[in-house]
């Protein structure tokens, strides 16, 4: 009779376990749903949430629309251009290569870019350019006056600064640095949050596999990866159920905010990719499936190597890594790019995996992250 009871209690036990987890989970879908719903109106430029956890998803909604002029609903599989996410797709381009015995991540710059004239080339690793740690400022002309200065070392099929600011790819993007002659800071000591230094990988790809860019990465990352609609923009390229990204006018309308509005919207490998929600998730599998590279060279990039002006927050290689008291660790990324604004974030020691890509920017991104972040906690999902 003892050992009868003791099963009916482990039984009612398991019963009451579940209930309480799936009272969790409409809990937090209702507090999803109350937050997201009050951002993004219906009618406007919204955005897509996707949560993962323990590998399933427990909660994919579309708010708002992905494009004024047809009214296309955003959808999981709506393709965002997710901006500065892009910058970890590009480091695990090095990645591979660096596993493949190709390159190294200590590799200097200057074997790469024998012709930038400067020294300091010779002392800014691999590593360096996709941690932000590299010393290389940001000195692409973005005046008239500044852009004469320009034309006057550098051929350019540009002629006004404007349409070099609206339509540049990564060649003429990067071509300032070779004759660059200082630095802001000695590479491997500070931290600035750079594009250039990721447009460098594009070419470093290139040189090294002798493939195009964009091939190279499909085959390499985004097939292996469960990412086959992924792709980079180009504006000639028919991107499939593509979201365009919007600003609010002065007045209150919606004003288209992507290529041709926006500056340096062209160039690939620090913000470039367009995707969908869905395949971003199997991007995220494929990191803690180690489908890529090693789970040892997944853990160096996912490991600070500099302190960042965010609190509690280091860089990585291509992940900023915050380590608040509070919470367990978290990896993450934003990106801004026009009228796009997008986060995806993971607490690997918790299973669980968020996103957030929106096409417009009209919303307290920290904020509403911290919101989220309070609801996993409120119900014991943190």
């Amino acid at each position: 009779m003892r050992r009868f009871y003791t099963i009916l209690s482990t039984v009612a036990a398991t019963i009451l376990v579940a209930a309480s987890c799936f009272g969790n989970k409409d809990s937090v879908e209702s507090s999803l749903d109350t937050l997201f719903g009050g951002l993004f109106p219906a009618g406007e430029p919204g955005a897509q949430v996707v949560v993962v956890r323990d590998g399933k998803i427990v909660y994919d909604k579309g708010f708002g629309i992905a494009d004024i002029e047809t009214g296309a609903p955003i959808t999981d599989t709506t393709m965002f251009n997710i901006c500065s996410i892009s910058k970890q797709f590009s480091s695990m381009a090095l990645f591979i290569l660096e596993e493949e015995g190709k390159i190294s991540l200590d590799d200097p710059v200057s074997k790469y870019f024998p012709h930038f004239k400067a020294p300091f080339y010779s002392r800014i690793a691999l590593k360096n350019l996709i941690s932000h740690t590299s010393g290389l400022p940001d000195s692409r002309p973005r005046s008239q006056y500044q852009w004469e200065k320009y034309r006057a070392q550098y051929p350019s099929i540009y002629d006004n600064v404007a349409d070099y600011k609206l339509f540049c790819e990564e060649e003429e993007s990067c071509r300032y640095l070779e004759n660059l002659d200082s630095l802001a800071f000695e590479p491997g000591t500070a931290y600035e949050y750079q594009n250039p230094t990721f447009q460098l990988v594009y070419m470093i790809v290139e040189q090294v596999t002798g493939e195009n860019f964009d091939t190279w990465m499909r085959d390499h990352i985004f097939l292996p990866a469960g990412m086959p609609g992924t792709v980079y923009f180009e504006p000639d390229r028919q991107i499939p159920n593509m979201a365009h990204g919007y600003m609010r006018d002065a007045d209150g309308s919606w004003k288209e905010a992507d290529y041709g509005e926006t500056n340096f919207f062209g160039t690939k490998a620090d913000g470039g990719i367009y995707t969908t929600a869905l395949e971003f998730i199997n991007w995220d599998k494929s990191l803690y499936g180690d489908v890529l590279v090693s789970s040892a060279m997944r853990e160096a990039a996912h490991t600070g190597k500099i302190k960042t002006d965010i609190p509690d927050t280091e860089y990585g290689y291509g992940w900023f890594i915050e380590n608040k008291p509070s919470k367990p660790r978290k990896i993450y990324h934003t990106g801004d790019n026009g009228g796009f604004y997008t986060f995806e974030g993971r607490f690997p020691d918790k299973d669980l995996f968020y996103l957030i890509f929106a096409n417009q920017p009209h919303w307290d991104r920290d904020k509403t992250v911290e919101s989220v972040d309070e609801i996993f906690r409120r119900f014991g999902w943190i």
